[in-house]
């Protein structure tokens, strides 16, 4: 009798446009509902990994900011086409993401290869405000809207944040927002797609590359969000996305001098707080969002140039009017 043989994926991280394991060599392998069958490997992010991910995001970060704001806006585009594409994968990994979400795994028990294995047991973490389960179709569509939002604004914004300044004198003078540098997203436990999406577009509408660490408990969406990037004409090093244990990187991003800005969202108040206090020393901005969990399915509250401006910085022009 010839018996099906499944083959468990081993998805890897996304880093300046490529898919490397951890340098560490750890992973975590994300079991079902009854903790009896694996479903796939993901990598265990390092603090080193980290760092190689800031490196190919700053490196990028001038190329993506001198491209034309309308070529931005095509490339945010296509990552929806992308997703859109991937609508099927996305939908069955949030659902298993969803019931792991409630079923919060309370034990980490290590291999001899360094594996972490998640069981889906216990209750959810107390960072994860907007823990009820939602319609993973509707999760994904509502990332597709907000992907093609942001990138109708990343020609526009500029307009609504930017003015011309009255002065006195035979000059124009012109405040125009430009890219912060390197934003480190560090995503909400739920929802693990929309919530991820919701807090990198901005920052790429806004001219900036971005680091982000996925959901710690929602890590596949994270996984196969880095396939949508690596169809989606966006240049290497743009999206960095990591997967792995908030509590190990959470202070590395805070304190890395060469992440110039943080957005987050739903975090615990410890969390909240690691991030506030590693970020004084390097004076980088912090912006931790509070967003219910039908708040993030709605256009008005997470679609619009104020969710661009924390990671925008004024420059004014200058210019005879020749008058």
């Amino acid at each position: 009798m010839n018996e099906r043989l499944d083959v468990v994926k081993t998805y890897k991280l996304f880093i300046n446009g490529q898919f490397p394991r951890s340098e560490s060599g750890r992973s975590i392998r994300v079991m079902d509902g009854s903790g009896e069958r694996v479903l796939a490997h993901v990598c265990r992010g390092s603090r080193k990994d980290l760092r190689d991910a800031v490196v190919a995001a700053r490196a990028a970060h001038e190329g993506w900011m001198r491209r034309a704001a309308y070529n931005r806006g095509q490339i945010l585009y296509r990552m929806s086409e992308m997703l859109e594409g991937k609508r099927r994968e996305f939908v069955e990994a949030l659902e298993n993401a969803e019931e792991k979400t409630h079923h919060r795994g309370t034990e980490a028990q290590r291999g001899s290869r360094g594996e972490k294995k998640i069981v889906k047991k216990g209750t959810a973490r107390a960072g994860d405000r907007g823990g009820t389960k939602v319609n993973a179709d509707a999760e994904v569509s509502a990332a597709v809207d907000r992907l093609v939002s942001y990138a109708g604004w990343a020609d526009k914004f500029a307009q609504v944040l930017g003015c011309n300044n009255p002065v006195v004198g035979p000059y124009y003078n012109f405040t125009i927002p430009e890219g912060t540098g390197v934003v480190g997203v560090v995503a909400p436990d739920s929802p693990g797609l929309l919530g991820l999406v919701s807090l990198i577009a901005p920052a790429l509408c806004g001219g900036c590359t971005v680091v982000a660490l996925g959901s710690e408990l929602h890590p596949l969406a994270t996984c196969i969000f880095g396939e949508v990037c690596a169809t989606s004409d966006v240049p290497a090093g743009v999206v960095n996305l990591l997967t792995g244990e908030r509590a190990e990187l959470l202070e590395h991003f805070a304190s890395h001098r060469e992440i110039d800005a943080i957005h987050a969202a739903n975090l615990s108040d410890e969390e909240a707080r690691v991030l506030r206090l590693g970020a004084a020393e390097n004076v980088k901005r912090v912006r931790v969002r509070e967003v219910g969990a039908d708040e993030w399915f709605d256009a008005e509250t997470c679609q619009n140039p104020w969710w661009i401006e924390p990671f925008v910085e004024m420059k004014t022009i200058w210019h005879p009017s020749g008058a």
